[in-house]
């Protein structure tokens, strides 16, 4: 792949996709080359799994490319605390040899510098998880812990499938329903505990029931279930930062943006901008 002089890399993690964005200069223009490899959550990932996706992405870039890189800024879920930092930053300085500049933020700061700068507004992360906070004049003040897609994560594609997968194994989901989940799905009961409490990845093998759900959305069951989730994530985070304007972030909140509309609307809640990955306003920073 032709260089393009890429010093800088901008990166935005979650736990279904990374987002790398290699940002450099040809003919005197900027120029962003856009990679996607597999997601990177420092929470519940090992070591060698995040490894093996920066061997991924080496692959895709190509080895002279990644050695021009000098500045990185990563944003990723997982990031809750210092305690996270020394392993990604290990492992970015093995992938990365020549930066000698690597900024390590968690999603919700990616987000929110993505949707608002140096303004201000509620910020809502909707993807396979979820996450929100109060952003004011560039610094988060105020962030209502999501608590993980066992704890918490309402209002995000895992917390829909947990809620699917609850009503499957107790037989609550109908039988309609029930039968076009069978013909897509290899579900038993087995599979699903084995998924979500041994697989390196649960949050993702819940979310990844969301596309079933909204090729469905015109079930009254499926409608109520979609309604639910959504209406948690309002009352349990969003209506709390008495600010009525909010910003959303992620491929599922887009795709739920006339439920939260509608339902946010019996909350005097206003969302003001949807972007499908924080990278397409992170690039431009």
């Amino acid at each position: 792949m032709a260089s393009i002089n890429a010093k800088r890399v901008v990166v935005d993690s979650g736990a279904t996709k990374t987002d790398w964005c290699f940002i450099g200069e040809k003919d005197g223009e900027k120029i962003c080359k856009s990679f996607v490899t597999e997601g990177i959550n420092l929470a519940i990932m090992k070591r060698e799994d995040i490894v093996k996706v920066m061997e991924n992405l080496t692959s895709q870039v190509g080895r002279e490319m990644i050695e021009e890189v000098e500045e990185i800024d990563f944003y990723g879920a997982g990031i809750v605390s210092q305690n996270a930092a020394p392993a990604i930053r290990s492992i970015l300085r093995d992938a990365f040899p020549h930066a000698w500049k690597i900024s390590l933020s968690s999603d919700i700061v990616g987000a929110a510098r993505a949707l608002f700068g140096g303004g201000s507004g509620v910020v809502a992360i909707m993807g396979t998880g979820s996450n929100s906070c109060m952003y004011q004049n560039g610094s988060i003040t105020r962030n209502i812990c999501p608590g993980g897609f066992i704890l918490g994560d309402e209002g995000s594609g895992a917390a829909l499938g947990r809620m699917l997968l609850s009503d499957y194994i107790k037989g609550l989901v109908p039988e309609d329903l029930k039968k076009d989940l069978d013909e897509n799905f290899d579900l038993n009961y087995s599979k699903i505990v084995t998924m979500v409490y041994q697989s390196a990845a649960p949050s993702r093998f819940l979310a990844s029931f969301a596309k079933f759900l909204f090729e469905h959305k015109e079930n009254e069951y499926v409608s109520n279930l979609i309604d639910s989730n959504i209406r948690a994530f309002i009352e349990r985070s969003l209506s709390r930062y008495e600010c009525s304007e909010i910003g959303v972030v992620g491929s599922f909140g887009v795709a739920c943006r006339e439920n939260l509309e509608r339902i946010g609307a019996e909350y005097g809640l206003h969302f003001v901008k949807f972007l499908k990955s924080p990278i397409e306003g992170l690039k431009n920073l």
